[in-house]
C-alpha cells in the first residue's frame, strides 16, 4: 500500500519519506495540494499523512479529494523531534494497520 505525503516543508517531508522508506514502505511525498491532487487521481495511495503547517482550508479540501479517489485513511500530523522516532510511533502504525485490512 503506497502512502502520500503531504506538507509545506521539503525538507520535512523528506525526513519523513526517509524514516518510511528505510522502514520499508512504499511512500511518496510532494509539498503542494496540486501535486498531491496529480498522485491521488492515479488511486494508487491508500493512506495520505497531512503535515501541520498545511492550511485549514486546503486540509479540508484535500480530505474530500482523498475520500474521492481511494484514499482510504488520513492522518493529521505535526512533527515532533526527534521526527523519525514521531513517525514510527504515531504513523506506521495506521499505515500497517490500514493495509492489513484490505
Amino acid at each position: 500500500m503506497r502512502t502520500l505525503v503531504l506538507g509545506r516543508t521539503p525538507s520535512r517531508v523528506a525526513e519523513v519519506l526517509a524514516t518510511l522508506r528505510a522502514d520499508g514502505f512504499d511512500a511518496e511525498g510532494v509539498s503542494a495540494d496540486e501535486d498531491a491532487r496529480k498522485l491521488m487521481e492515479t488511486e494508487e495511495f491508500g493512506v495520505l499523512i497531512i503535515g501541520g503547517g498545511v492550511e485549514p482550508e486546503s486540509r479540508t479540501a484535500i480530505k474530500e479529494f482523498a475520500a474521492a479517489h481511494g484514499v482510504r485513511r488520513v492522518l493529521d500530523g505535526a512533527l515532533t523531534a526527534p521526527f523519525d522516532a514521531y513517525v514510527r510511533r504515531e504513523f506506521e502504525p495506521v499505515i500497517r494497520e490500514t493495509a492489513a485490512a484490505r
